[in-house]
């Protein structure tokens, strides 16, 4: 399993997306209102705007909650103004994790972080102490019936993409940030139908963990990504699948 899918994989089998959807709901509409404060509220013209409602939709968003987020973002409705951070620490068995956070107040959040990173047996580093182990890349995921991969991988790499793999019953589709809005346009305009598409950041090399350690850095995770601040986290751990079914038996 790549190293980007491994902590979305495991939220999946533990039904957190569906049990957290309101936080997917805040987050969401906080990256639309940035990315309309920083490029504008037209999507046409702003390709991070473009992308924020594309996962919008896919999450079932109200377009009315996208429509009241942009207008937030470009100053037409009032609304709080977000600052993006990001934070790098290291949690149990030295995993590196890096955070992205939108927030209204650094001092409260960089001291809620800090508190759960040592509660959970990590600490907090200062920035660029992991950063460097995570490249950006544009990751953009297609189920598997809605294409064949022959066809995608074409399609794909015509358009600039680096890579394809398979990941648990889907397609996933690698690029680097500069490309990935023309691969994107490229899937969607032949019509196949995307799950995911995001710039995402991905581990270079993976820390492995054993039952006592993943359970304790899972945990940690956990936290950090019900923080209401936190965006997006990453994680550079490997976790071999048996020990990680029991630790799912026993969560």
């Amino acid at each position: 399993m790549s190293g980007h899918s491994k902590w979305s994989s495991i939220k999946h089998k533990k039904g957190a997306t569906d049990a957290k959807r309101g936080k997917i709901f805040t987050r969401i509409i906080k990256e639309i209102s940035v990315a309309a404060r920083l490029g504008g509220g037209d999507p046409d013209g702003n390709p991070r705007l473009r992308t924020a409602i594309m996962n919008a939709k896919s999450n079932n968003m109200p377009a009315d909650n996208i429509t009241r987020a942009i207008k937030k973002g470009t100053g037409e409705l009032a609304g709080v103004h977000y600052e993006e951070t990001t934070y790098e620490g290291y949690g149990p068995g030295g995993a590196a994790i890096f955070l992205e956070a939108m927030t209204d107040n650094k001092n409260r959040t960089v001291s809620e972080i800090r508190t759960a990173f040592g509660k959970a047996g990590g600490n907090l580093g200062e920035n660029g102490c992991v950063g460097w182990m995570f490249e950006k890349k544009g990751i953009i995921t297609v189920t598997k019936e809605t294409s064949s991969e022959d066809d995608l991988m074409e399609l794909a790499t015509d358009a600039g993409a680096d890579d394809l793999q398979t990941v648990d019953g889907h397609y996933e589709v690698t690029t680097t940030v500069e490309n990935f809005e023309e691969v994107r346009k490229a899937i969607e305009g032949a019509g196949i139908p995307m799950d995911t598409a995001e710039v995402t950041r991905v581990p270079q090399n993976t820390v492995s963990l054993d039952e006592k350690k993943g359970k304790a850095l899972l945990k940690l995770m956990d936290i950090l990504e019900d923080h209401d601040d936190i965006q997006k986290a990453y994680c550079n751990f490997d976790i071999a699948d048996d020990v990680m079914a029991a630790i799912l038996e026993n969560h």
